[in-house]
C-alpha cells in the first residue's frame, strides 16, 4: 500500500486569473529543473509572478532573488509578500547591467522577460549567464516572432488602403524586430550552452470587437500601443484602428506564441 503523503496545493500558486503571465510562467515551469534548496534569480519579475511560487518550491533551504527595473513594481511585490518567505527578496535592478558584486545562481528565470533585454538582447542574455553557476539552467519566456500576426496583418492591410507607406513600414519594422524562436537559439548556441532547448507553445486571446478590442487587457499598454507609435497624426491613428477593430472575426484566432528558451551552462573543466 503507498504510504506517500498526498499532493498539497501551494500557498502561492500562479493566479488563475491572470491570462498572461501564468500560461507564459505554466511553460517556464515544464522547462525548469526546480528542486528545494536551489538559488534562483528570477529576472523581469514584476510583481511576483513566478517568484512566489518558485520561493515556495526552493523552501527556506533556497534562496530566490526577484530583480526588476521598477521601482514601483519592486515595492508591489514586498506588499504582497509581507513578512511570508523571508528567503525571498525583491531588489530593483536593470538586468541588463547587473552588479559584477552580484552573487551567481543555480538558476536564473526570467518570464516574459525577453522584451526587457532591448536594445542588446544577446549582450543581455550574455550578462545574465555571467551569474549563473557552472552547472546552472537559464530558462526565459517571450512572445516570439508570429504573435498576434492576424492582428498586424489587418493594421496592415487598412494602412494599405489608405496610401499610409511610412506607417506601414514603421509597422514592418516593429514586427521583424520581436525574436524568433531560432534567433533565440542562436543566443545560446554563441555563448556555448549545452542541452538548449527552444519549444513554442500558441495562446488564444479572445476579444469583442470596437472598443473592447481596442482596450483589451492583454492587447493594450503593450501589442495595441505599439501600433499606434507607428503614425505621426493621432487623428489617422484612431480612424485606422476603429476600423480594425470592427474587423476582430477577421484576425480570428489572435493567436500568441509562448516561446520558452532554456539552456544549462557547461560545467567548468
Amino acid at each position: 500500500m503507498d504510504e506517500s503523503p498526498p499532493l498539497v496545493s501551494p500557498r502561492w500558486p500562479l493566479p488563475i486569473q491572470d491570462d498572461w503571465s501564468t500560461p507564459f510562467a505554466e511553460v517556464m515551469l515544464d522547462q525548469l529543473d526546480l528542486s528545494p534548496g536551489l538559488t534562483i534569480l528570477d529576472v523581469a519579475c514584476g510583481h511576483g509572478i513566478p517568484a512566489f511560487y518558485l520561493a515556495e518550491q526552493v523552501g527556506s533551504t533556497g534562496t530566490v532573488v526577484g530583480v526588476d527595473a521598477s521601482r514601483r513594481q519592486v515595492a508591489n511585490a514586498r506588499a504582497i509578500q509581507r513578512t511570508e518567505l523571508p528567503w525571498l527578496r525583491f531588489e530593483c535592478h536593470d538586468m541588463r547591467a547587473l552588479p559584477t558584486s552580484f552573487p551567481s545562481f543555480q538558476r536564473i528565470t526570467g518570464n516574459l522577460s525577453v522584451m526587457f533585454f532591448r536594445p542588446h538582447r544577446f549582450e543581455a542574455v550574455r550578462g545574465l549567464i555571467e551569474h549563473l553557476q557552472p552547472g546552472g539552467q537559464l530558462v526565459l519566456t517571450f512572445p516570439s516572432l508570429g504573435t498576434f500576426d492576424s492582428m498586424w496583418q489587418r493594421i496592415d492591410m487598412e494602412m494599405s488602403r489608405r496610401g499610409l507607406t511610412t506607417e506601414r513600414e514603421r509597422l514592418a519594422a516593429h514586427v521583424a524586430e520581436r525574436p524568433s524562436a531560432g534567433e533565440a537559439r542562436g543566443w545560446l548556441e554563441r555563448l556555448d550552452m549545452e542541452r538548449i532547448a527552444v519549444v513554442e507553445w500558441p495562446l488564444e486571446v479572445v476579444s469583442g470587437a470596437g472598443s473592447r478590442f481596442l482596450n483589451h487587457p492583454l492587447l493594450r499598454g503593450g501589442f495595441l500601443d505599439d501600433a499606434y507609435e507607428c503614425f505621426n497624426d493621432a487623428l489617422v491613428a484612431e480612424e485606422v484602428m476603429k476600423q480594425v477593430s470592427h474587423d476582430v472575426e477577421a484576425m480570428a484566432p489572435l493567436l500568441a506564441q509562448r516561446c520558452v528558451l532554456s539552456g544549462w551552462k557547461r560545467l567548468e573543466a
